[in-house]
């Protein structure tokens, strides 16, 4: 009997020691493994109190429980001379039994009730922003200034397939990050255009679904500057694993600062549809719109992983008719991996990539498509 309670007690061990390690590591300043993060925002220092009160209440529970079984085990065996107990329909008992259970019930719904509605309150936002998942990126748009942009994954093709050392943030890091002021309740606005993504930072205790023609709200308010990370948690394709997310939380005069320099940004890059590029500006910036945008599929020597990702080194829509890629880029195509570009690229983007794979690699057809080209095309539609 005493080699059973020792076993069931290395058991309970066994359950409870790694969390309580993970906290001790998290006081002493090192990263979390087991244990979910603090967080850096008032939610998620609430969803964390509550995390720990529960596993505390687990922990009583457990020792209150084991501890009862154990000394019942060992102060009430037969070999000392104890004999089994004959007795039921104890009103005492069942009173007991049930109470305790209710009340211990009611004491964990009660603020769990307060930090699901706190979570859930998404009225009354300082700053507005709507979040599309797109197989494999995200688009970010403020709707009260008209910035709208796409948050990639930069890190290089080398890296992913092993021909270059992994950075510290590998998979980790993107060209455009959502910019958000601290001190200011924001409410993102998410939904997505292909498949379901999910949207997860975890110091923000935030993690909510992408559905496409549904949008679901969250929301959270930064008390410190920094960077914070997360990811698509959703299943969404081939390229799951490279649409990471990266949050700037700054002070409201540098949010200001850069928010002024996207507006400007956007006025110039209207300017720029009217304008006429060089091949090989084109082929320059066409190369990086390819490699952050299209490798992923089609791979960075355009062979493609066929047949889900046809080849577009030598393809016969590559080097077929203009408006046919166009109309591919564009619109996308229906029932394949496909998707439409035209509301993730602008103009020029689109116009550079296209006059790049037209003339990288053994394709060598000589067109040059201009910003303008796309938009007439785009306006003929």
């Amino acid at each position: 009997m005493l080699r059973k309670a020792q076993q069931l007690f290395g058991l309970a061990l066994a359950t409870f020691a790694p969390v309580l390690v993970a906290q001790e590591s998290a006081s002493e300043g090192s990263q979390q493994v087991l244990n979910m993060p603090v967080g850096v925002t008032t939610v998620a220092n609430q969803v964390y109190d509550l995390h720990m009160l529960i596993f505390w209440i687990c922990v009583i529970i457990g020792v209150i429980v084991f501890g009862a079984m154990f000394w019942a085990m060992y102060f009430h065996r037969k070999s000392v001379g104890h004999q089994a107990e004959h007795w039921h329909e104890s009103l005492k008992a069942e009173i007991t039994w049930t109470v305790i259970p209710f009340v211990i019930l009611i004491g964990m719904a009660i603020p769990s009730t307060t930090t699901l509605k706190e979570l859930y309150d998404t009225s009354e936002a300082d700053l507005d922003v709507r979040v599309t998942g797109y197989q494999w990126r995200w688009q970010y748009a403020y709707p009260e200034t008209g910035v709208t942009f796409l948050s990639e994954l930069v890190t290089s093709q080398d890296q992913i397939y092993n021909l270059d050392e992994k950075g510290q943030f590998y998979l980790q890091e993107v060209n455009n990050p959502l910019v958000v002021p601290v001190d200011q309740k924001v409410r993102l606005l998410i939904t997505a255009q292909d498949v379901i993504h999910s949207w997860w930072v975890p110091d923000f205790s935030v993690k909510k679904d992408a559905i496409p023609g549904y949008i679901t709200e969250t929301w959270f308010q930064v008390d410190e500057p920094g960077i914070y990370r997360g990811s698509c948690t959703e299943l969404c394709g081939q390229g799951h694993a490279f649409m990471p997310i990266v949050v700037h939380a700054v002070e409201q005069e540098e949010f200001d600062s850069w928010m002024a320099d996207k507006q400007a940004e956007a006025e110039a890059l209207a300017a720029l549809t009217s304008q006429t590029f060089t091949l090989d500006d084109l082929m320059a910036r066409g190369a990086e719109v390819y490699a952050r945008t299209c490798a992923a599929c089609h791979q960075a020597g355009g062979q493609g992983i066929p047949p889900a990702f046809p080849a577009l080194n030598g393809s016969s829509v590559v080097l077929g008719p203009v408006d046919g890629q166009l109309d591919v880029l564009i619109n996308g195509v229906s029932g394949t991996a496909m998707q439409a570009f035209g509301a993730l690229l602008n103009e020029v983007d689109l116009a550079a990539v296209i006059t790049y794979t037209r003339n990288a690699w053994t394709n060598n057809t000589g067109d040059v498509v201009q910003p303008i080209d796309v938009f007439n095309y785009a306006q003929g539609q």
